[in-house]
């Protein structure tokens, strides 16, 4: 069985769990995102909330790219970690005033509105301050991104953003609005998106809105596209990177731009996940009646996704090269969704064989959690190891 590069006998020595990043992987993500973006009007903003670790934030501010942030705290740690304001985007179904006045005293880029009372509220806290605040209205295109319900969030019925609809009293809200200065639209349609179909349709319902907007004499300086691509998750040493060539390419084809308009994207996921790995250790293999379960010391509260959305994770044992067996692949944590994986296959594995359960950089150390007073999980670097 094929596994990853890692270097085992160190791993051997630390306490488990743990996440690990391969920082060449990472670099050359970020190049390839540099490259098929360089000499057009396209900018990317890396969403925070996919991955909020210091060193990686500073890995890829160092590159140029802006921030996409959700909280007022995340703005925070972006500019700590040397992501300029003038690039950083603010969305978030429930911005706080609080939050709303960082991004403000901060003068970041755009703050992404997603309802009418929140534009009336920025209108107030930057009236305040003096400030006019550049703001895109996040309109649901209702396209479906044929992933799971929990991360698909363009449709009409979601918390987030405005419908088409409210798109002329919104205007009208806007043109009274004398601290707000309306930039552009933001869309986001989902998440873990692999079929660029997806992507084609939005760009469909985005050049039907801009001519709306020509109508109404509106020129928008920024189209938002927002994020969603999707990783393989299931052969992470076959194919490590997401298909960027081929994604940016569609927008490039499908969407033609205006003149002095730029396109943004929220890329997070596809940036950060194939670096990173959660490494546990086998605590015990259980025999069931049916099955064998390999029970390890990581848990839901270090990487949630497997229980939250059912999602799949490639698992490895990396110090075992015996057989292939079928196990259960559970955690210790006292709930019954705490299950890795459902009788996948792995080197026969004995109490304290390494198991590295793969693509863990996106959501998995920014969701964890001291769940029965775990303790959070440390990480270290491929480059400082």
């Amino acid at each position: 069985m094929i596994k990853g590069n890692f270097p085992v006998e160190k791993f051997k020595q630390l306490y488990t769990p743990f996440y690990y990043y391969d920082i060449a992987l990472l670099r050359a993500t970020l190049e390839a995102i540099k490259k098929e973006t360089a000499n057009k009007p396209f900018h990317v903003h890396y969403a925070v909330k996919a991955n909020a670790n210091p060193r990686i934030l500073k890995e890829i501010a160092s590159y140029g790219f802006g921030a996409d942030c959700v909280s007022g705290n995340e703005i925070l740690a972006a500019l700590e970690c040397g992501f300029s304001p003038d690039k950083i985007v603010f969305a978030g179904v429930g911005k706080s005033d609080r939050e709303m006045q960082i991004g403000l005293d901060n003068d970041i880029l755009c703050f992404n509105v997603e309802s009418i009372p929140e534009l009336e509220v920025l209108n107030t806290l930057a009236a305040a301050k003096g400030k006019t605040a550049r703001a895109a209205f996040r309109i649901n295109p209702n396209i479906d991104a044929h992933t799971h319900k929990y991360i698909t969030t363009g449709l009409t019925e979601n918390k987030f953003g405005v419908n088409e609809q409210d798109l002329p009293r919104i205007i009208e809200v806007v043109n009274a609005s004398s601290n707000v200065q309306l930039t552009g639209i933001h869309f986001h349609i989902g998440s873990q998106i692999t079929d660029l179909k997806s992507f084609e349709d939005l760009c469909i319902k985005i050049k039907e809105l801009q001519e709306w907007f020509n109508a109404q004499g509106i020129k928008l300086p920024v189209i938002n596209v927002g994020g969603g691509l999707g990783i393989n998750y299931q052969h992470p040493n076959h194919i490590p990177m997401a298909d960027f060539e081929s994604y940016f390419r569609l927008f490039e084809k499908n969407l033609p731009l205006q003149e002095r308009q730029a396109l943004h994207f929220e890329l997070g996921r596809s940036v950060v996940a194939p670096c990173g790995s959660l490494i546990s250790r086998a605590l015990f293999v259980k025999e069931g009646i049916q099955k064998k379960f390999l029970v390890i010391d990581a848990g839901m509260t270090d990487l949630i996704r497997p229980a939250l959305y059912q999602a799949f994770h490639h698992i490895e044992n990396i110090t075992s090269d015996k057989e292939p067996t079928p196990y259960d692949v559970v955690g210790p944590i006292c709930e019954s969704s705490d299950v890795f994986a459902e009788q996948i296959v792995l080197n026969k594995s004995v109490r304290g064989d390494l198991i590295a359960i793969r693509s863990a950089g996106a959501y998995g150390e920014a969701m964890a959690s001291r769940y029965n007073c775990r303790n959070l999980p440390l990480s270290y670097f491929s480059d400082r190891f």
